[in-house]
């Protein structure tokens, strides 16, 4: 379920017909999910191209609002303004064997390619789902990657699955939430897709299309807590930007966990990563190479359709979950029990 299966509008602009990350065109997304009785966890994996990244490599940026995480690759994307391998999203204590996992899949298909590698740079972001998922025990294993990067397709789940199996949003039942934006320039169409890993915020904060239903529910489980836990954010556009651009343009998916209630608490890590499909760089481009660029005043569309899309993500991701037990007896109930005390409230 998502927001627009209610009937629930967010924001102005028109979503993509998946309305999700890979309405961009050549993006895909995959899970492998853990759902035992000991573990809720799993990785996703997140496509940017059909090519191999590293030879076809994409304009990137990130943008870092809270840093309470234990992200890896971000330095080197920052530094150079490309991504080169997929993006993987997990648990805290997993982000190594993740790391290497995407370190061999990129050795084998550049070697299947006849490319020599020496460096490359995977980038890997974590949410810690240890309220429900005995974390210590590190179960996603490298073999999880590369199913989840085989599993790769468009129109994929969202709620409990892969990174989003134990997190927790606001109190509720967290996961994987998605939704994309279309936008027109100048009689040219492009599109913004925003996934996220939901583990973080109050319950009392929490708002849906801006109105404030976090307090009654809040009256009912009694299950409040402090604004920590992480959400990483991952933007993909088919927009003609410069990494400086895609950065001004990151930082607006703040504006969306702001609007569902998140105040980026102390303990939370909230981690924006973006990519452009449109400029890329493959591994034999010139010397000196010619790139569209947006103009910068055009930005403020994407502003909106990052901020649009990101709070629609955080609230897909609620609406999709399911109830969910953890290893200790600890709930998270989903927001669709709710429901009807949600509506009204509107």
């Amino acid at each position: 379920m998502k927001a627009r299966d209610i009937g629930l509008t967010i924001g102005r602009l028109p979503s993509g017909a998946l309305d999700n990350l890979a309405d961009v065109p050549g993006v895909r997304v995959g899970h492998a999910t853990i759902d035992n009785a000991r573990h809720k966890t799993g990785v996703t994996v997140v496509l940017p191209c059909a090519e191999n990244p590293f030879t076809n490599k994409s304009v990137a940026a990130s943008f870092v609002l809270n840093g309470f995480g234990k992200t890896l690759g971000l330095v080197q994307v920052d530094e150079l303004g490309t991504l080169e391998t997929p993006i993987a999203l997990t648990n805290t204590l997993n982000v190594g064997i993740v790391h290497d996992a995407l370190v061999e899949y990129t050795l084998r298909r550049c070697e299947a390619e006849g490319i020599a590698v020496t460096s490359l740079n995977p980038v890997v972001c974590e949410c810690n789902d240890a309220s429900l998922n005995d974390i210590r025990e590190r179960a996603v294993t490298r073999e999880h990657v590369f199913a989840a990067i085989e599993a790769a397709r468009a129109d994929f789940a969202e709620g409990g699955v892969g990174c989003g199996k134990g997190t927790t949003c606001h109190g509720l039942k967290g996961g994987v939430g998605s939704a994309s934006r279309v936008l027109e320039i100048e009689s040219e169409r492009f599109t913004l897709g925003v996934l996220a890993q939901t583990n973080h915020g109050s319950l009392a904060d929490l708002q849906i299309g801006g109105h404030p239903v976090g307090l009654e529910i809040d009256r009912r489980i009694r299950e409040d807590a402090p604004d920590k836990g992480s959400c990483i954010v991952i933007v993909a556009t088919d927009l003609p930007v410069s990494s400086r651009q895609l950065r001004r343009i990151v930082k607006r998916a703040g504006a969306g966990l702001a609007r569902c209630g998140s105040i980026w608490g102390h303990g939370s890590g909230d981690v924006f990563v973006g990519f452009s499909t449109a400029n890329r760089i493959p591994a034999d481009a010139p010397a000196i190479q010619t790139m569209r660029i947006l103009r910068e005043e055009w930005l403020e569309l994407a502003f909106r359709a990052c901020a649009e899309a990101t709070e629609e993500a955080v609230v897909n991701s609620l609406l999709s979950a399911d109830t969910t037990t953890g290893y200790s007896g600890k709930v998270r109930r989903s927001l669709r029990e709710f429901l009807p005390d949600a509506l009204r409230a509107k």
